[in-house]
């Protein structure tokens, strides 16, 4: 797991921006996992200036997101489907049909999970996984005692994610309080994974994450066992980590060709 740690939020995300724009470039029919939130809003700001500024391509680019709630309609204005559309989709020139969301409206929710499942197989796999962490330590909406085997399935939220994700509702008792997610197993198929983590509100749970061991109790632990994992962080999420002199001086060591770089030397300004 590299854990990389920049001064600033904004930097964070700009890190985290880069290395999909360098995934895009050096593959332009990527399949790409996405994740939503507020963490991943600046992400996906950079990534359309990327496009607008430099021609960052997402014409052949194939997605598949992390969640969606059940019951709700994919332009209700709290579905991952209006965030996607709202922050990314609809400000890049990427082809609607090739992204997909998790239907929560769907009649059969197993079949549309398997669904779901079968389509990213069939896609090839996903080529590079974004994610965030939750309060609980999920990732996507695989909660505490969520299986390390699980496929895409419904989860049950825990009091913790609808107290944190509530207020867009107006109260935890107003939103859904079931979601379709990718599972555990699902998402370290990824062939590479970046978790980007600003802030101190999860500081705790994430420093049980990268060090402590890996356990269904906290769900994001179990990217420890995935090959290619990169952790980015801002100082305020980096508070609680005991490595932080490892992990600075690990990434002052690495070669020229294991340094991300977006945009390319060559790109115009």
């Amino acid at each position: 797991m590299e854990v990389i740690m920049e001064r600033s939020a904004q930097s964070a995300a700009q890190l985290a921006a880069e290395q999909v724009a360098c995934q895009i470039t050096k593959n332009p029919q990527s399949v790409l996992g996405l994740a939503t939130g507020r963490t991943m809003e600046p992400v996906y700001a950079k990534l359309c200036e990327f496009h607008e500024k430099y021609g960052l391509d997402f014409s052949q680019v194939r997605t598949f997101n992390l969640d969606e709630y059940v019951g709700l309609p994919s332009d209700h204005e709290q579905s991952y489907r209006t965030y996607m559309n709202n922050h990314l989709f609809n400000r890049v020139n990427i082809d609607l049909t090739n992204t997909r969301v998790p239907n929560g409206m769907a009649d059969d929710l197993e079949a549309e999970c398997q669904r779901y499942e079968n389509e990213i197989k069939e896609s090839g796999g996903l080529d590079l996984q974004l994610l965030g962490i939750g309060r609980s330590g999920h990732i996507g909406f695989n909660e505490p005692s969520a299986a390390l085997y699980s496929r895409t399935r419904v989860e049950v939220l825990t009091r913790v994610t609808l107290m944190q994700n509530g207020p867009l509702f107006g109260g935890s008792a107003k939103m859904p309080h079931h979601a379709i997610t990718m599972g555990i197993a699902t998402i370290l198929e990824a062939r590479k994974c970046i978790m980007l983590v600003t802030g101190t509100e999860t500081a705790d749970v994430l420093a049980k994450a990268i060090e402590g061991p890996v356990t269904a109790t906290v769900p994001a632990s179990v990217l420890q066992f995935h090959p290619r994992v990169t952790v980015v962080l801002d100082s305020l999420a980096a508070v609680n980590l005991s490595h932080k002199e490892y992990y600075r001086w690990a990434q002052e060591q690495k070669l020229d060709w294991q340094r991300v770089q977006y945009p390319p030397l060559h790109a115009s300004e």
